[in-house]
């Protein structure tokens, strides 16, 4: 973050500008796009993921070139390779977002620095309004007393604010294997929700790790009782595999419920967050309708300087608020995608 350098150290400031000049240069600019393509192309579970496949699908070749293979065999590499394929779109998924919470994580620390900022200069100028007062006799020292603390809370939270965004950022670093800072742009407008709940509650046991797990043990276990249906296995033989294969289909079931009901209530907190952005966005507008007002007044002088302060600290506030609406929509359309195995950001290839 740069800051005004202090009168005694302007003569200080070429050389500051020439030591710092290179470590400028290393910073690495970042769109919330270009974060999860990053996190897509080097994150480590989407690259164990991506391993495992390719070894599953060199199986199954390897399995269907050989004639002796048994259909056991043959079906358990096809469901290896089903497995493993849903395995590398969840971790794409996963570290989508991974990449989307730790960018608007890093994002909104650095907007809750600005705001901190803005807040203490209101309360530095309520304070120095509050001693003036005192000495015009037309406040207590109660009232400056008063400001003090409020300016000495706001210091407390701009210094906790400042400690934070180092932090957020390191963890964004080490989400995208990056070191040294990072500059990052503000986040496009999230794209609104036009699936429908019904396809994303559909085909969850061919998306879902866990259920394609599932539904794997379910058809070989099926398989097992259309294998066992004959003349020479005996009857218990059967009888055993027809009892697993309900017991499989069932946990199947109740997994599928399970997962519905998990998109859904995804769905639900996608639609309530992109429903937030407008309710933001309103509030912003009156902030902005204020601080218009209050200049007027100003200019008619009917209204004294800090009125027009603390409108804009007001707008400032309104504005952090429609960033993190904003931030909550990615949440949710990310949260909701790893709940139904569909990208719905736009930003999984």
């Amino acid at each position: 973050m740069t800051r005004s350098p202090l009168p005694a150290l302007r003569l200080l400031l070429p050389l500051l500008l020439t030591l710092g000049g290179a470590h400028a240069q290393s910073a690495t600019t970042l769109t919330l796009p270009s974060a999860v393509s990053r996190a897509l192309a080097q994150g480590v579970d989407v690259t164990s993921a991506r391993a495992s496949l390719q070894k599953a699908q060199a199986n199954l070749r390897a399995v269907r070139a050989d004639p002796t293979s048994l259909i056991t065999t043959l079906t358990q590499a096809e469901q290896e390779v089903a497995a493993q394929t849903a395995a590398l779109d969840a971790a794409k998924l996963g570290a989508a977002q991974s990449a989307i919470s730790g960018y608007l994580s890093a994002y909104e620390g650095a907007a809750r620095v600005t705001l901190a900022g803005a807040q203490v200069g209101l309360s530095e100028r309520n304070l120095k309004i509050a001693q003036a007062r005192l000495a015009a006799r037309t406040a207590t020292a109660l009232d400056v007393s008063r400001a003090q603390n409020a300016l000495n809370s706001d210091r407390q939270d701009l210094a906790s604010a400042r400690a934070t965004l180092p932090v957020l950022e390191a963890g964004l670093g080490r989400t995208l294997n990056l070191q040294g800072d990072l500059k990052l742009s503000a986040p496009p407008a999230a794209p609104k929700l036009s699936v429908t709940l019904a396809t994303l509650q559909s085909g969850l046991d061919k998306r879902l790790p866990s259920l394609v797990q599932a539904a794997n043990g379910a058809a070989f276990a099926a398989l097992q009782v259309r294998l066992a249906d004959n003349d020479y296995t005996p009857a218990r033989t059967l009888d055993d595999a027809r009892v697993a294969a309900q017991n499989a289909q069932r946990s199947l079931d109740d997994a599928l419920r399970a997962a519905q009901t998990g998109v859904r209530d995804a769905y639900r907190a996608a639609q309530d967050a992109q429903e937030r952005v407008a309710l933001a966005q309103g509030a912003l507008q009156n902030a902005r309708t204020a601080l218009t007002q209050a200049q007027a007044r100003l200019k008619a002088g009917t209204a004294a300087a800090v009125e027009v302060q603390q409108a804009q600290l007001q707008v400032a506030q309104a504005e952090f608020s429609l960033t993190q609406a904003q931030g909550g929509v990615w949440r949710a359309l990310s949260a909701l995608g790893q709940a139904s195995g569909v990208d719905v950001t736009g930003l999984v290839n």
